[in-house]
């Protein structure tokens, strides 16, 4: 039997009353009911090659299938093969059908972490700046100072949409923002940003603003073209179309302009808590998972700060290579140098 076989066209009592109440009391789709079909006879099959039941069955025997299951499935996959053993267990247990859930005592495969995207510090310039193309329309000029403001000052997406005008201090170059659980924190915006919301609160928005849905979105910020006030889903449509003009070879999502906020302020020598507060992370382990500078840049810091860190030290330490050539990128990494976070 191969990980990936198809469930068999007769299926053991249990799985067939399983199913029978994934329809009419879960309410399942039938997509869902059948993902659970396959995951569920692959481990009835693996069962039988086993010599063993379906109930009662062990957390030994469930770690067996996963195991197999691993060479052709992923971590994802895993869970989710995991989580039907469970939901059934759980039901025949419900009904008197099985002794115990053995799924339970066994756990969750771990995802890999994903690095979140960053861009190079020149991509994201051109990206910001891309709108400026288009001169005075009023869209542009909104667009450049939303995409100005979710780099300048990693703001979440919906954050920036629910900017009210008397949150923008913008002789003092801060924004007064409620982030997640209702927590506010006030964030700097540099002169770039400044310049552009000028640009667009005087020129742009009067025009937006003369809209058939403005009367309900008198005191936002960032208006669409109806007056009213701008969506998430909006900002991230029209961020797909500067990032199309602007020749860039990748989609980016508006939250990239936060992962950048974070990884270009740490690379340029901020501390980590401070950033963590700019970004108003409850954790610093959170923040930590937004910034991931190059193995280059950190063997600078290294060199530049360590007092051993090079050849003239006591004992020959150093960060210079012991043949004599230059510290080298990490395997597998690669270099990322440019200017300071906007």
């Amino acid at each position: 039997m191969t990980p990936d076989a198809a469930a068999p066209t007769e299926l053991p009592e249990e799985l067939r009353r399983f199913d029978a109440y994934l329809a009419s009391e879960k309410r399942a789709s039938p997509h869902t009911r059948k993902a659970y079909q396959v995951d569920l006879a692959q481990y009835a099959a693996y069962l039988a090659d086993q010599g063993q039941p379906l109930v009662p069955s062990s957390p030994a025997l469930v770690r067996g299938f996963l195991a197999r299951q691993a060479g052709a499935a992923g971590a994802v996959s895993l869970g989710r093969k995991l989580s039907a053993l469970r939901s059934l267990y759980r039901f025949l247990v419900r009904e008197g059908l099985a002794p115990g859930n053995p799924a339970r005592a066994v756990a969750s495969p771990k995802r890999p972490k994903r690095l979140p995207e960053v861009l190079p510090e020149e991509e994201v310039a051109a990206l910001v700046e891309t709108p400026d193309a288009a001169g005075e329309a009023p869209l542009a000029l909104r667009d450049r100072a939303f995409l100005e403001l979710l780099y300048g000052s990693g703001l979440r997406v919906s954050e920036l949409t629910g900017l009210d005008l008397e949150d923008l201090d913008l002789a003092g170059g801060l924004v007064r923002v409620l982030g997640k659980r209702n927590k506010e924190r006030i964030v700097p915006f540099g002169a770039p940003a400044a310049e552009a919301l000028r640009r667009y609160l005087d020129g742009a928005r009067p025009v937006l603003a003369a809209g058939p849905d403005h009367a309900g979105a008198a005191e936002a910020v960032f208006l669409n073209f109806r007056g009213g006030r701008l969506t998430s889903r909006s900002v991230a449509r029209r961020l797909d179309g500067w990032v199309l003009a602007s020749g860039l070879p990748r989609h980016v999502h508006p939250h990239v302009l936060r992962h950048c906020f974070a990884t270009h302020l740490l690379g340029n020598g901020a501390d980590l808590r401070g950033i963590q507060e700019l970004l108003g992370h409850a954790s610093l382990s959170t923040t930590q998972r937004y910034t991931h500078l190059d193995w280059k840049r950190l063997a600078a810091v290294y060199d530049a700060a360590h007092p051993r860190a090079h050849a003239g030290a006591a004992g020959g330490a150093g960060g210079a290579d012991p043949e004599g050539g230059a510290r080298g990128a990490a395997p597998g990494r690669s270099a990322r140098g440019g200017r300071g976070a906007r």
